[in-house]
């Protein structure tokens, strides 16, 4: 069984941006994380298998507090990795 990415974007708030980038690194299959403000300019792009060790998530983190305190919107870019159906189907909801 392979798997497939799933792209997702989120908005959020800059006062939110941090938990739900912590959140974000916390579950299982998100592979990247993409932050950028509202005019689509790109700030941090984040492999979560890089961020998911200790030494690198905390000043990961203090950037993406000092980003939020930038700009007001932000979308968030989540690229997940979900497993495929057997036989090339959809995946059933």
């Amino acid at each position: 069984m392979g798997f497939e990415s799933i792209v997702e974007e989120v908005h959020v708030l800059g006062r939110d941006l941090v938990e739900k980038v912590r959140d974000l690194i916390h579950e299982g299959n998100v592979q990247r994380i993409v932050v950028k403000d509202e005019h689509g300019n790109t700030f941090v792009e984040i492999p979560v298998t890089v961020a998911a060790i200790g030494a690198i998530l905390a000043p990961l983190l203090a950037a993406i507090g000092a980003i939020s305190a930038l700009v007001a919107k932000f979308t968030i870019v989540v690229v997940r990795s979900e497993p495929k159906p057997p036989g090339g189907g959809q995946p059933v909801p």
